[in-house]
């Protein structure tokens, strides 16, 4: 097959990975750098521009590794290609959904998925009432399409909740906040999802001066078999946002697992070398069987 991967650069791990196991496999891969990419309407079939090139026929199948700053715009470039029935290990829709974790929230708690207990708002005058819907601090406050750990904060104190999240308001910055799971001891789940299958799975413990246990800020990972119920969240987390291919992060609490977040373009640095299994790979197979359907 012809297999396009939207990426920004090859040195980036997860992108790199990706075409090693495509290119094992026999296929054709191209890295695709979607925002260089314009896209024309108008003008009857869908198409997709790099530079002077439309690429839009050249691909059986893309693998959309999308970053958060480009969102819309890669969001939009894949739909081109759905317009165009080349299959897509994410809807456009899905990557649009998970990148914001309220709306992703909103859609968990409407499919009966557990999550944190959650509020947000855009009011600065009731601060105060915002936090005791939580039961007080500690509060965790979150950017709403932050990554990698980044734009999210521990207030300890109501004085501290206040400051921090009357300045984000007043920046107009997208916030929530959410109830801090002190039972999760700094611990989080991060289970990796292709298809209908849980591939992967691994426990991330934050650094002591962290209570963040993301492995871009130096978490501690460890291979694990989650349970029954962490995998029926994983499972349906994903297929409730339209991923084919997802990152899903739970918290054990004293009500049970929760979920935190979807991550569509998930990084498999940390995930394979703490559990060994080759989800590259997975990747590939997952597109192979679903491409070649759609080209049938």
């Amino acid at each position: 097959m012809d297999i396009a991967i939207l990426s920004v650069s090859l040195n980036v791990h997860s992108t790199r990975r990706i075409l090693e196991e495509a290119q094992n496999a026999g296929h054709y891969v191209e890295l695709i750098d979607h925002t260089r990419c314009s896209v024309k309407l108008g003008d009857g079939k869908p198409q997709i521009f790099l530079d002077e090139e439309n690429v839009i026929d050249e691909f059986d199948a893309i693998i959309p590794r999308i970053g958060a700053k480009v969102t819309r715009h890669g969001a939009a470039i894949v739909k081109q290609f759905e317009m165009n029935n080349v299959f897509s290990t994410a809807r456009s829709l899905g990557i649009t959904r998970a990148r914001n974790k309220v709306r992703t929230l909103q859609i968990m708690s409407r499919k009966g998925i557990p999550i944190p207990e959650t509020v947000f708002s855009i009011n600065p005058d009731n601060i105060e009432e915002q936090i005791k819907l939580l039961g007080g601090p500690p509060v965790i406050i979150k950017l709403q399409e932050g990554t990698h750990g980044m734009g999210v904060i521990l207030a300890e104190t109501k004085k501290s909740a206040k400051s921090i999240i009357d300045t984000l308001y007043k920046m107009d910055t997208s916030i929530l906040l959410q109830r801090y799971i002190s039972e999760a001891n700094g611990e989080d789940i991060r289970i990796i999802v292709v298809g209908n299958k849980v591939v992967a799975s691994m426990k991330r413990t934050s650094d002591l001066d962290d209570f963040r246990s993301n492995v871009h800020r130096g978490a501690d990972t460890t291979a694990i078999k989650p349970t029954a119920k962490e995998q029926f969240i994983a499972l349906n987390a994903t297929k409730y946002l339209g991923l084919g291919v997802a990152g899903v992060d739970l918290m054990r609490s004293k009500k049970g697992p929760v979920l935190l977040e979807v991550n569509a373009s998930p990084g498999l640095q940390g995930i394979e070398a703490a559990t060994g299994v080759n989800v590259a790979k997975h990747i590939i197979d997952f597109v192979e069987k679903n491409a070649l359907r759609r080209r049938k």
